[in-house]
């Protein structure tokens, strides 16, 4: 027998935020988070998210501010970059991953770090006032908040930092919460990833009027 369903795309969506919003803890949110809470939730496909993401002062509102006045996105991971909806963006903004850079590899090697972190010293010329969005490596963000303690090193506006995993995720989100060197959002624990982190910035982008 063939399988019944909704093929309404629209209609989809609008059902699975209802969910959201009838399942999960929203109200700690103020208006300019929760959106982006409901959308990082909706990437997640758990509503139980919700008391794990955090956003500092301001964040929501000088990331938007950032993005409209055209502040590039510099992401950690393909993933992230390539996950970002172009036609939300309000600025055509530049979306910077220099993971690939043919530079990174001897960088690494002379760090003696990850690709990923090193990746990190190609953001320079792009840093000042740029939205950071990091929802891989641990190792990323460990190195840009060590960049930051430098006060020559440029200042981004705001920092998504959701990095995921077993070794380094837990402690380089809690490092950037208990510094926040800008406004930031993270998820506490092992949680995290690319598509929480897009999510994030979709959102951020798609009220950034």
């Amino acid at each position: 027998m063939p399988h019944a369903y909704e093929t309404d795309g629209a209609a989809i969506y609008r059902q699975s935020f209802a969910t959201i919003r009838a399942e999960a803890d929203l109200a700690r949110f103020s208006s300019e988070e929760e959106p982006i809470a409901v959308r990082m939730i909706h990437a997640a496909g758990m509503v139980d998210l919700a008391p794990h993401i955090r956003f500092s002062a301001r964040f929501a509102a000088t990331a938007r501010a950032a993005l409209h006045s055209g502040a590039p996105i510099l992401c950690d991971a393909r993933m992230v970059s390539e996950g970002i909806t172009r036609t939300r963006l309000p600025a055509a903004n530049p979306i910077v991953c220099t993971l690939r850079d043919l530079q990174v590899q001897d960088l690494a090697r002379q760090m003696a770090n990850t690709r990923s972190a090193a990746a990190l010293e190609l953001w320079r010329p792009h840093l000042a006032g740029a939205v950071v969005a990091i929802g891989n490596a641990p190792t990323a963000l460990f190195h840009l908040i060590n960049m930051l303690e430098d006060p020559a090193c440029p200042r981004p506006a705001a920092i998504i930092g959701c990095p995921v995993g077993f070794v380094g995720a837990v402690e380089s989100k809690a490092a950037l919460w208990q510094e926040q060197p800008v406004p930031c959002c993270i998820v506490e624990g092992r949680l995290g990833g690319s598509a929480i982190t897009v999510a994030a910035i979709n959102a951020v982008a798609s009220r950034a009027e």
